[in-house]
């Protein structure tokens, strides 16, 4: 199973990974992201194909580690001491340090600080399942001393690319509409089998090997254990049963004509304030997406944030699948996956997309004095996008036609399972193409 990830598993972020190594501002680099999205193998095999050598050291597992930040903060006997831990020398330059869950060291974090001011010369990148808790948690984070990404699961277009279906995607990427169109069921079924195993790389890997089913689902299943292990460990003891009640519920709110998270589903009289860091928890381990409302569609669309009014999505539509327990042959045949759970599926599909392709910052809209509601509300190039999913061919797009018709400059984007289409107020964009429009 590793060497055929080796082999198949494209990334994206490994083109913004080589940018970072050549950029003349390179600073220490941060790499987040949930349990099991592939940090750990992205990494490495950054390092060894684009470094003379890779220093790996595992902060978690490696005794050593523990007490390396305590004494000070001297780059240069941290090195000496990664060097021999590693048992490998470390060449300005030529070495990639990386040093995986960092997160489990007491000082490591902070130590970026004095990487970026006494030694730029030195590469290092650290990553973490939990760097989004310690972040947040009370660390002395290094400002300003920092790079920054974030690693999702696989895209969509990561998972064709992966299955060895690149020409259908270079159609997607070339809005070659006319000659997507006559394929539109193969594309449909690219969709659907992305739709059932998500981007979990491992989860990516089984099926392309040609696992079963069943084997698919309980790699899905093996890997929300291991989120719930992470909160059992972790997680404040006060806020484990309401972290769990969170995660259970996103399903059934999902559900729902309006998706809102209604804090009473969760418990008789539930209170914003009880879930708030419940949520947040959540949220800084990657495993759900927090959507907020505006209240004003204008710029900047962050002014107008409604932070008591939200959506809650799931970081993969695979591990979304394996928490509902949606029979697999619904997903994979049934026509009924685009119609059921009132598009749950598809805007958590299509919310995932936006998250892993785009810098955009994302939100939603809703009118309280009328039933005017838009899936997602983004900011691009000096405008205001309205955005609007449907799950299936049924194209009435009221509220959207109804906000385009109030906000004059504003053109509708509606991704459904219809084709391409282009009208004066309105473009219909295939599911399948979400990765590539924006």
């Amino acid at each position: 199973m590793a060497d055929l990830m080796q082999k198949t598993m494209y990334r994206k972020i490994l083109e913004d990974l080589i940018a970072w190594k050549s950029s003349k501002r390179r600073k220490p680099l941060i790499l987040s992201g949930a349990r099991q999205t592939g940090k750990t193998y992205i990494l490495k095999k950054f390092g060894k194909e684009h470094y003379k050598n890779l220093v790996y050291v595992n902060c978690e597992n490696t005794p050593m580690m523990r007490n390396i930040f305590v004494q000070d903060y001297d780059v240069r006997r941290i090195i000496n001491s990664l060097s021999a831990i590693a048992n490998e020398e470390i060449i300005k330059g030529e070495t990639l340090i990386f040093l995986d869950e960092i997160q489990e060291v007491q000082g490591g974090l902070t130590s970026l600080k004095y990487f970026c001011e006494d030694a730029p010369e030195y590469h290092i990148v650290v990553a973490g399942s939990l760097l989004g808790i310690a972040l947040n948690g009370g660390t002395s984070f290094p400002v300003g001393k920092v790079d920054m990404m974030t690693l999702y699961p696989m895209t969509f277009n990561e998972f064709v690319m992966a299955l060895g279906e690149q020409r259908y995607l270079d159609f997607l990427k070339a809005k070659d509409w006319a000659t997507v169109e006559p394929m539109r069921t193969h594309y449909i079924q690219l969709l659907r089998q992305y739709y059932f195993t998500g981007g979990m790389p491992e989860a990516v890997a089984a099926y392309i090997d040609k696992a079963s089913q069943k084997e698919i689902r309980t790699i899905q299943s093996n890997i929300l254990a291991a989120y719930f292990k992470d909160i059992s460990k972790h997680a404040p003891k006060n806020e484990i049963q309401r972290i769990e009640l969170v995660i259970n519920n996103i399903p059934s709110q999902l559900s729902k004509e309006n998706k809102k998270f209604i804090f009473g589903a969760l418990k008789p009289g539930g209170r914003a304030r009880e879930f708030e860091v419940a949520i947040r928890w959540l949220q800084d381990c990657g495993i759900v997406h927090k959507v907020c409302r505006v209240n004003k569609p204008e710029m900047p669309l962050s002014f107008y944030e409604d932070t008591n009014a939200f959506k809650l999505y799931f970081c993969d539509c695979g591990l979304l699948g394996a928490l509902m327990k949606t029979p697999v042959s619904q997903i994979i045949a049934d026509d009924s996956i685009f119609a059921e759970y009132k598009g749950a599926f598809t805007e958590n599909f299509v919310l995932q997309q936006l998250k892993a392709n785009s810098d955009l910052d994302i939100y939603y809209y809703s009118n309280e004095k009328s039933t005017l509601e838009i899936d997602f509300l983004l900011q691009q190039d000096g405008k205001i996008i309205p955005v609007e999913v449907k799950a299936e061919e049924n194209l009435k797009s009221k509220s959207l036609k109804s906000f385009v018709a109030k906000h004059p400059g504003t053109h509708g984007i509606r991704f459904s399972m219809s084709g391409y289409m282009e009208h004066d107020w309105l473009t219909n964009v295939p599911l399948y193409g979400v990765g590539e429009w924006f």
